[in-house]
């Protein structure tokens, strides 16, 4: 990995940052107050991304995306993570699995999509299969040429917006010396199909406005047409499309830390107690200190595990370890900050309380932290046959 930014990367940070700045940051009061993004805040950013040239920067310029390479992407990911989740999900990164469309697909799907004209929720987790994939009970079965699907999906992400769902279903299951695996498929339904309904979801307390959603579907009839990549097929489409989306939760989780530590470091400097500035005290300074060398850490761990995919290099421990480190880093950092800022830390008036509502999220979704730890360790003991 080449330490240091090239001259393009650095004006990707610029514009991004700016972007955030400027468009994000001055609507987040009232997201954080309703809970609602109003629609024409949505649209308004949702525009300017797509006149900026970053809308679907995460797709190739063949399909009409930016074609940022994964360290790039990290970056802009890094910078929106300072702003609203809520907010920033009309920057537009649809899901690249729709990479995977082909034929018709990709004109009903996948162009729209990368065009801002359709958006797009990914569809897994269900409540009784979060990590455990395989265990899911959502299914599709065969029925006159057709597939019927029945099941409810939820902490779905995006779906109050989307105009499709990406949905993963068992469609069969095989026999193995572990027990019953089942097999899994992934489909395109539209918003609108009969037998396929989005109902709100669970009121959580991070990131007020970017609402999960529960998906239902009750003889939810599709045909051959809407599934994404090959029957059976859906751990394959995953493991080749979705691989990388752990470093998300990463990059945000650093962006997210530099704007936290950005007030603590201003509240350090700023604030007097006892005749002198508070981050000349040793109990504050050193916590400045942990703070910047852990968003340091965090940044570099991340920045090089994007790195090792764009060459093209095994990075499933990279990823895991950045993500790990990544948000709980970000716990640290936001509860220190609320500490430094003392009482005023957890009122209403000031952000960090938001912020550190937000940071506790990070350890669960796209994986919890116990997760990349399996994955960090098993990719550690299985070459020593462990």
């Amino acid at each position: 990995m080449q330490y240091g930014l090239t001259e393009e990367q650095e004006m990707i940070v610029s514009t991004v940052r700016t972007f955030v700045e400027r468009e994000i940051y001055p609507h987040e009061e009232i997201v954080e107050r309703t809970g609602e993004v109003p629609r024409e805040i949505a649209e308004q950013i949702k525009t300017k991304t797509i006149e900026l040239g970053f809308y679907a920067c995460n797709f190739p310029t063949d399909v009409g995306g930016a074609g940022l390479n994964h360290l790039e992407f990290a970056l802009v990911e890094r910078e929106l993570g300072r702003g609203s989740m809520a907010l920033n999900h009309f920057f537009g990164r649809p899901q690249n699995i729709l990479m995977a469309c082909k034929g018709e697909q990709r004109e009903r799907y996948l162009l729209p999509a990368v065009r801002g004209e359709r958006m797009d929720a990914l569809a897994m987790t269900e409540p009784e299969a979060g990590s455990d994939i395989r265990s899911m009970k959502c299914s599709a079965r065969r029925d006159g040429g057709d597939w019927v699907l029945n099941g409810t999906k939820h902490f779905i992400s995006g779906a109050d917006h989307a105009d499709f769902v990406i949905v993963f279903v068992a469609t069969g299951q095989d026999s193995t010396p572990r027990g019953v695996k089942k097999r899994i498929t992934a489909f395109l339904v539209d918003r609108g199909t009969p037998g396929f309904t989005i109902r709100a979801g669970y009121k959580s307390v991070s990131h007020r406005g970017y609402k999960n959603m529960i998906l239902e579907f009750d003889d939810c009839r599709l045909p051959d047409a809407q599934v994404l990549g090959a029957v059976n097929g859906g751990f394959e489409v995953m493991n080749t499309w979705l691989y990388a989306t752990r470093i998300t939760v990463a990059t945000m989780s650093v962006g997210r830390a530099r704007r936290v530590f950005d007030l603590a470091l201003t509240q350090a400097a700023e604030r007097t107690q006892f005749g002198q500035k508070i981050g000349r005290f040793q109990g504050v300074g050193f916590q400045i200190a942990d703070m910047i060398t852990e968003i340091d850490a965090a940044d570099l761990l991340t920045l090089a595990a994007a790195d090792r995919l764009d060459q093209g290099l095994p990075a499933n421990r990279e990823i895991a370890c950045a993500k790990l480190f990544a948000s709980e880093m970000l716990a640290h950092v936001t509860d220190a900050a609320l500490q430094i800022h003392g009482g005023m830390g957890l009122m209403e008036d000031l952000p960090l309380e938001r912020f550190w509502r937000d940071a506790r999220v990070e350890r669960i979704w796209d994986g919890t932290s116990e997760i990349q730890r399996h994955i960090i360790s098993r990719e550690m003991l299985r070459p020593l046959g462990a």
